[in-house]
């Protein structure tokens, strides 16, 4: 049983190590060449997992050369924009000026419904008020309006609103944050008139208290308080 623990402890870190190195990436949003190395590494990571008579370097040996082929992939493909193109491929443009590109989606075998719902996701049900629609090599969809369907910015409407700042959070579940509190410069005396101006007897009774350079607060109470 120790030895089942410490070969999945080591093949555990060494998996976090090479998604670490793919970066900070959802799946959905993984290149195909990075989906493809986190498939087999976590195939060859369970067998030595599972079969004590498999030597442990027969897992870690092969996981080391995958990352490393990685790194090497990675490196060539900053230097070499033909490289990562045909490693990752190209965007596929499949909505211009309001009209389907038919060719680019049926060679990307990319449905109707397919778009259809990504638009919607994005707010958009009217194709015809898309300027661009772009298939990433991710398989996420970009896209891009017309700019009078773009909604007005404060900019656009000559205002200029206050900058809030990032919020802070000063109580997180019932626990004070003293650091994020003397960050915000307050002390004990503000947190306990917050306290009691939102109805709450003690810290342990609060899920969430933020507060902004602007000193706004967000306030809330325990559901089990309310």
């Amino acid at each position: 049983m120790v030895i089942a623990f410490v070969r999945t402890i080591i093949l555990y870190l060494l998996i976090i190590v090479g998604i670490r190195l793919m970066g900070k990436r959802q799946v959905g949003e993984l290149e195909p060449s990075e989906l493809v190395l986190a498939l087999i590494i976590a195939d060859l990571a369970a067998v030595p997992m599972q079969d004590f008579g498999i030597p442990l370097l027969s897992g870690i040996i092969p996981i080391l050369t995958l990352l490393s082929v990685t790194m090497i992939i990675s490196v060539l493909s900053m230097k070499s924009i033909k490289f990562r193109a045909i490693i990752c491929g190209r965007p596929s443009i499949i909505v211009e000026n309001g009209k389907l590109h038919q060719r680019e989606m049926a060679k990307n075998r990319f449905t109707v419904d397919e778009l259809m719902e990504e638009l919607r996701m994005k707010g958009v049900t009217d194709i015809s008020t898309v300027k661009y629609a772009i298939l990433e090599t991710n398989g996420q969809i970009s896209v891009l309006p017309f700019a009078d369907q773009k909604p007005p910015i404060a900019k656009d409407l000559n205002v200029a609103p206050e900058e809030a700042g990032l919020p802070v959070v000063i109580i997180n579940d019932g626990r004070i944050l003293n650091h994020n509190l003397k960050l915000r410069g307050y002390d004990s005396g503000w947190l306990m008139k917050q306290l009691k101006a939102h109805g709450a007897k003690k810290p342990e009774d609060v899920y969430l208290l933020t507060a902004d350079e602007m000193g706004r607060v967000y306030f809330a109470l325990k559901e089990d308080q309310k």
